[in-house]
């Protein structure tokens, strides 16, 4: 599912990834960035907050605001230009920066299926408007 999001992304669009620890954020993050003909390693930026790949169709922002403390924090790191420029955001626990968030977000959620399996997820994708 990753990576025809990745194929099928459109600049400026913003999503947000939400999940527990160890429920595949990352490896669903590495399916878009595949989607978007990035071929260099993935990672989560954990303690780096952003990772920005520019080897895609589109340049590609993946965040993990999971050590944010206050939300000025993303503007030391330039936010505003990926939030609204013409790569793709992906955004990890982005529920402790909503009030940053644009007016028009795509929310991605995944959660372990354990009645399929301990190996299957369920993700859910739907639009947002954040006022």
């Amino acid at each position: 599912m990753g990576q025809r999001l990745g194929r099928e992304c459109k600049p400026g669009q913003v999503y947000t990834l939400i999940g527990d620890l160890g429920v595949g954020k990352t490896v669903f993050t590495q399916g878009v960035a595949d989607g978007l003909g990035i071929t260099e390693p993935v990672n989560s930026p954990t303690f780096t907050i952003v990772q920005v790949y520019e080897e895609g169709r589109l340049p590609f922002y993946h965040f993990d605001v999971y050590r944010i403390g206050d939300p000025e924090e993303m503007e030391e790191i330039g936010y505003e230009d990926m939030f609204y420029g013409e790569g793709i955001c992906l955004i990890e626990w982005a529920h402790l920066i909503e009030e940053l968030l644009p007016e028009h977000y795509i929310s991605i959620s995944i959660e372990k299926d354990l009645e399929k399996g301990f190996d299957y997820r369920k993700i859910v994708i739907e639009e947002k408007e954040n006022r």
